[in-house]
């Protein structure tokens, strides 16, 4: 009732209040005609004749009838959006069909409909369904408040299986929405949990002018016009170029914001420029997609200036324009042309006035002076356009396009110094269009925090210092090659390649790496000074990995070929590497540039390879590449050994912003808490005068240091330990303190356990986020007895049967792990199947404590549970009675009626029926669907013997059979259904078998499923 009263009853307020209709359910099955159809036949029959003049009756009927078939999203995006048409009665050719009015939004239907029963195989009822011209395009799960924050959670579990369950209605789906009336949040179609995000910014209007978040969340997304615009050009189907599939993706609001401000300038058509800062990680190529699709298409508005728009997007780097140009193409977009020379991108630019994009880098205009004419018809976006202005670009490409329109975007802040900057893109009085910075990001979880830390700081390099610490360092090396080192100059390079720092630093990495990155499988990047010292750590990496992988027992051999697997570097080629040199040393190291040198495809695969799962490679070494425009989500820390400024210094350390989920074996979801640099050289010691240039607001927090997770860490620690204060759990151990909370639950305090959990994660999260630091040590204690306790508090009090809910690191596992022996807990993560050798080992109850008993009790009921409730869910019939027993053996031992051990031997007998039932079918000669068929028959026909019913089994069995080979849709064939459900009832009443008609829909129920699992 809550889900109603908080989340369901206010969501359908606040669309009423937005002018949509509400449809009762049966008002919108009567629409419908049947359960199984998603469409609202007499909406969209009157809608399409309402916006496509003339079209008559059977006209209507007939493409109501093309959708009702249509099952591709992409291709209902497309119809949606007006790429549609079709041979109209006596007509000779094919008609554009409307299925919307995009610029009047008034002309189309808006309705609501809750509880909308949609039958399939396993028929599903979402809490709410959003309709325009009969067409379901949002699908809204309203859940009771204090799940959502379960970000794996029951409402997105929901929506996952609505889409796999009924997927009629969600072929025409735009989106998803979550709520429990507080929190509401957001996905494309088909999107994992993790895509979900909320939509904070009502803009142009302000969070104030709304009565509460609801009515301003579902404002931002629902409210027709914006639901229209968010159709008509915020979606985009990307093709993923690693698996090659289409990726489904949706606006975020920055987007949605932007582009739109952008379009209102070119189409008020006074103020001809706008700069965009979108902070990198948050989604900037996507913005420009979005941005093209709107001017290109416009269909929610129109403007002269809008007619027919030729788009120019220039980059400063061929591997960016490249990028762009990917995106662009992966989102089919329309004829995007990549223009190959300046010659070309001039030709193009001049023939101008017929709605091209051309993707292009901004060096092509180098030099160039004379003005393109008719350049007003031109919309120029230039990417990291703050690089544009430096060698005059900006200058010339002024001079080539005197009067296009020019939207500047950029990753990272522009520095108060950069006027030009400013001037090319900017309007007089205004620095930024739109910005979404740094700690907008962090704080929508579009990107990761990142951390800090300077380590080594007797090997930090103090440039001032620079003559001192040569002596002091090269004290060892024989005078006169001291002296020619000096000769050649003391550089910074010189003595950051000193053998012995490479080699202690490359300790540290690994040393680091370990704890940090390896547990959960994360990677990580180091950045050396130049080319020479990134051969130089590769090797010393590489002895380092080795020897510790040795010591772990890996034969020396191998651990060389692992070690040397793991690290991958790149890195340009240079006319030196093949030189011969008298000097030794120099031919070394050119050799090692030669051997360690990836080509355009070695280079592919190392970053295709780093950006999987594997740990090889689990290291990059770079010096220049890479340090913009790579994006690997799953890097976790990068080692800075060189001194980058500024820009450098921001786009750099960005790489390690990128979010990041990935799901264990165990089916637990693990996130990259942070991005981590570690600086070796000293680069965080000028941070600050590095960041002084920019506004303070736009790199607050750019990098935060590990003192801010410190008092993270003291902070969570005392909020859960004052509640468990208050809860009067100080002094027990994890099991009673679990027992005394159930108690507690089940008495009514159910706040002060949720409060206990949220607190207790939180403190365990900010330990793992702070680990390996030395400040954790006093907190381990503590730690360890909030993760165990909150792992089996929430299996004593929710009976839940997946035993490891909590997402724990790898590191915190670990350390539980050892915890875990020492405390004689046990805590079972891998459920295990009934066909799993190791299945029965619970069964042997000889020599078993009573605590191993009692544990082997609790995870035999989940894993018994789970698999019955998979086998009913097969077939009631068949299965049903076992899945009463063992939730009757369950209550038994909860009550104190039966001991761990009896439990363990009634489920012992349980689990010998099942495989009983499941070997039945063999010894009566029958498939296995024919003998579920059997035992359906059997609860009707209690009285017939089974020589009666076995040849009826196997009749209706090869019915339903050859219905799914000449016909794998049969089960959405309401005809062929009907014909199928008569033939079964003949074949009962010809067996003579009592209740008939109860017999063939307990039948059909079942072939439904049973029939269509491999379609």
């Amino acid at each position: 009732m809550s889900e109603y009263r908080l989340a369901e009853k206010p969501t359908l307020d606040a669309l009423k209040g937005m002018g949509y209709t509400q449809l009762s359910p049966e008002a919108a099955l009567s629409m419908r005609q049947e359960t199984s159809r998603a469409l609202l036949k007499p909406v969209l029959i009157e809608a399409l004749q309402t916006l496509n003049e003339g079209l008559a009756a059977e006209d209507a009927e007939a493409i109501y009838a093309d959708l009702s078939t249509l099952s591709d999203n992409e291709e209902w995006q497309r119809r949606l959006r007006g790429a549609y048409s079709r041979r109209l009665a006596g007509e000779a050719r094919d008609k554009p069909i409307s299925l919307i009015d995009f610029k009047r939004p008034d002309r189309n239907r808006y309705h609501v409909v809750s509880q909308l029963k949609v039958e399939a195989q396993r028929s599903r009822i979402p809490d709410l369904v959003v309709f325009v011209n009969g067409i379901p395009l949002v699908v809204i799960e309203a859940k009771s408040p204090m799940k959502i924050a379960d970000r794996a959670g029951q409402a997105f579990e929901q929506i996952r299986q609505y889409e796999r369950d009924i997927p009629r209605l969600f072929y025409a789906n735009a989106f998803n929405i979550v709520t429990d009336g507080m929190a509401t949040f957001y996905g494309a179609t088909g999107s994992p949990s993790q895509f979900y995000a909320p939509w904070p910014d009502p803009w142009p209007r302000q969070p104030g002018d709304f009565a509460d978040d609801l009515t301003k969340d579902l404002w931002c997304l629902l409210e027709p016009s914006r639901l229209l615009d968010l159709l008509a050009h915020f979606i985009v189907f990307e093709t993923d170029p690693e698996s090659a599939n289409r990726i489904k993706k949706v606006c975020r609001y920055q987007q949605f914001r932007a582009v739109n401000k952008a379009v209102d300038r070119v189409a008020e058509g006074t103020k001809k420029k706008g700069l965009i800062w979108h902070t990198q990680g948050s989604g900037k190529s996507l913005t420009m997609v979005f941005l093209a699709l709107k001017l290109k298409t416009h269909l929610t508005l129109d403007a002269p200036t809008l007619q027919n728009p030729n788009i120019l997007v220039l980059t400063d780097r061929i591997d960016l324009d490249d990028q762009i140009s990917k995106t662009f193409v992966a989102c089919g977009l329309p004829n995007p042309k990549q223009a190959g020379s300046v010659d070309e991108l001039r030709e193009a630019v001049a023939r101008g006035g017929n709605g091209q994009i051309l993707l292009s880098t901004i060096f092509k205009f180098q030099g160039s002076t004379e003005p393109i004419p008719s350049s007003e018809d031109w919309i120029v976006m230039v990417d990291e356009c703050h690089r544009t202005q430096e060698k005059n670009l900006g200058a010339f490409l002024s001079k080539t396009l005197p009067n296009a329109r020019f939207f500047g975007f950029t990753g990272t802040p522009i520095k108060k110094a950069d006027k030009d900057t400013y001037a090319r893109f900017s309007e007089p009085g205004e620095t930024y269009l739109d910005k979404y910075g740094i700690d907008d990001a962090v704080r929508d979880g579009a990107t990761v925090p990142i951390l800090y830390e300077g380590r080594k700081t007797d090997w930090s390099i103090n440039e001032a210092e620079i003559d001192i610490l040569f002596d002091r360092w090269f004290v060892d090396v024989p005078d006169e090659k001291r002296e020619k080192l000096k000769k050649k100059g003391v550089s910074l390079a010189v003595i950051a390649k000193h053998p012995e720092r490479i080699r202690l630093i490359a300790l540290d990495i690994w040393e680091h790496f370990k704890q940090v990155c390896r547990p959960d499988r994360y990677k990580a990047q180091i950045v050396a000074i130049d080319r020479e010292a990134i051969v130089l750590y590769r090797a010393a990496l590489r002895d380092v990995i080795a020897a510790d992988l040795a010591k772990g027992g890996m034969a020396e051999a191998e651990a060389a070929v692992k070690a040397d697997r793991m690290i991958a570097c790149v890195f340009s080629k240079s006319q030196e590497d093949n030189k011969p040199s008298e000097d030794p040393e120099v031919a070394a190291l050119r050799a090692e540039l030669e051997a360690q040198f990836l080509d355009d495809d070695g280079e592919k695969a190392a970053k295709k390879a780093f950006k999987s799962s594997s740990d090889e490679p689990s290291f990059l070494i770079v010096c220049d590449k890479l340090l913009t425009g790579f994006d690997s989500p799953n890097e976790h820390v990068m080692y800075l050994d060189k001194p980058l400024r500024e820009h450098g210094l921001l786009q750099a350390i960005a790489r390690t912003n990128r979010t990041y989920s990935f799901k264990r074996d165990d089916g637990s979801v693990v996130s990259k808490p942070h991005g981590r640099i570690v600086d070796y050289i000293g680069v965080t010691q000028n941070l600050e005068d590095a960041l002084a240039s920019y506004r303070a607001e736009d790199v607050q927090n750019a990098m935060r240091d590990l003192d801010v997770l410190r008092r993270d860490l003291r902070q969570t620690h005392a909020g859960f330990i004052r509640q468990k204060r208050l809860m009067g759990l100080v002094g027990m151990d994890e099991r009673v303190a679990a027992n005394t909370v159930e108690r507690m639950v089940a008495a009514g305090q159910e706040d002060d356990w949720f409060e206990l959990q949220r607190l207790g994660r939180h403190f365990v999260k900010t330990y793992a986020d702070l680990s390996p630091d030395p400040a954790i040590l006093d907190f381990t204690a503590d730690m360890k007895w909030a993760a165990l306790f909150l792992r089996v508090a929430q299996q004593a009090i929710t009976k839940d049967e997946s035993l490891d809910h909590l997402s724990y690191s790898g590191k915190i596992r670990e350390m539980l792990a050892e915890h875990v022996r020492a405390t004689g807990l046990s805590t079972t993560v891998r459920l295990r199947n009934i066909t799993d050798p190791e299945f029965k080992d619970d069964f042997d109850t000889a020599e078993k404590s009573e605590e191993e008993l009692q544990e082997a009790f609790v995870r035999k009921a989940a894993e018994l549970k789970r698999v019955t409730r998979e086998l009913v869910d097969k077939n009631p019939a068949q299965y049903g009675r076992f899945s009463e027993r063992v939730l009757e053996i369950i209550r038994r031992f909860e009550e104190g009626q039966i001991a761990s051990a009896e439990g363990l031997k009634d489920f012992e007998d349980l689990t010998g029926g099942i495989n009983a039932e499941q070997g039945a079918h063999d010894e009566l000669g029958m498939s296995e669907r024919a003998f579920a068929i059997l035992r359906i028959m059997e609860r009707h026909a209690t009285d017939v013997d089974h020589a009666t019913l076995q040849p009826a089994a196997i009749a209706v069995d090869a019915i339903y059979a050859d219905a799914q080979r000449a016909q794998p849709l049969w089960f959405s064939m309401d005809g062929l259904r009907k014909t199928l459900r008569q033939t079964v009832r003949r074949i009962v009443v010809e067996h003579d078998l009592p209740e008939a008609k109860a017999i063939r829909d307990a039948v059909e129920d079942y072939a439904v499923h049973a029939y269509a699992a491999h379609h």
